[in-house]
């Protein structure tokens, strides 16, 4: 029997040959209790087209306007990097430098680690830098919160509605719709993305 047929718990230590589970089956060590692996919540070709679909409404959000402000006539628009380049030149730089990674550069990282995780495993191989990027991942889950943003634009929005007119713009709505499908992103296990790497590596449908 090949190695790849067998599963070590990170625990206990104890040793189980590798079965097949049926949906929402998970595998636990009957000594600790801890989890070895479980059956692939979504297939390839699902979580790509959850990675695209983000990809764009990323784009939508960071483009359109957020919101559009009419006070007396004077009108404005304001997207996500117009806020974070105010705050950088209102000299609060800290602030900015913390809302730009959060809300741009980790979202955008996780979404072309995935992609270029999925479409490797897509092409039947591991990625080269595999390791590396799904160590990048599990790193950068814990910093998703772009719904933390979206709170903070609800409660501006709220707060400046009694003193001038506020209009929800395209990048609001699709800030709304990125938030969701981030969350759906980080939320998939990547222990899973690692089982289909090594079902792709042993000749494995994935």
């Amino acid at each position: 029997m090949s190695l790849d047929r067998w599963v070590v718990c990170e625990q206990c230590d104890s040793v189980y040959t590798r079965r097949p589970l049926r949906p929402g089956e998970v595998a636990d060590c009957a000594r600790c209790g801890h989890h070895l692996y479980r059956h692939h919540r979504f297939d390839l070709e699902r979580l790509l087209a959850l990675t695209l679909a983000t990809a764009i409404v990323f784009v939508m959000a960071n483009v359109y306007p957020v919101v559009a402000l009419n006070a007396q006539g004077a009108y404005n628009a304001a997207t996500i990097w117009g806020a974070v380049i105010a705050t950088w030149e209102s000299g609060v730089a800290p602030v900015a430098f913390i809302s730009a990674l959060l809300v741009f550069f980790f979202p955008l990282s996780q979404i072309c680690l995935f992609a270029y995780v999925l479409l490797g495993l897509r092409r039947g191989r591991r990625p080269a830098e595999f390791r590396q990027a799904m160590h990048a991942l599990s790193l950068m889950q814990p910093w998703s919160m772009a719904e933390v943003f979206m709170l903070g634009i609800l409660v501006a929005i709220v707060k400046l509605h009694g003193v001038m007119t506020v209009i929800p713009g395209i990048g609001l709505w699709s800030f709304a719709i990125l938030t969701l499908l981030l969350a759906a992103l980080t939320s998939y296990d990547l222990q899973d993305l690692w089982d289909i790497a090594e079902d792709v590596e042993a000749g494995r449908p994935a």
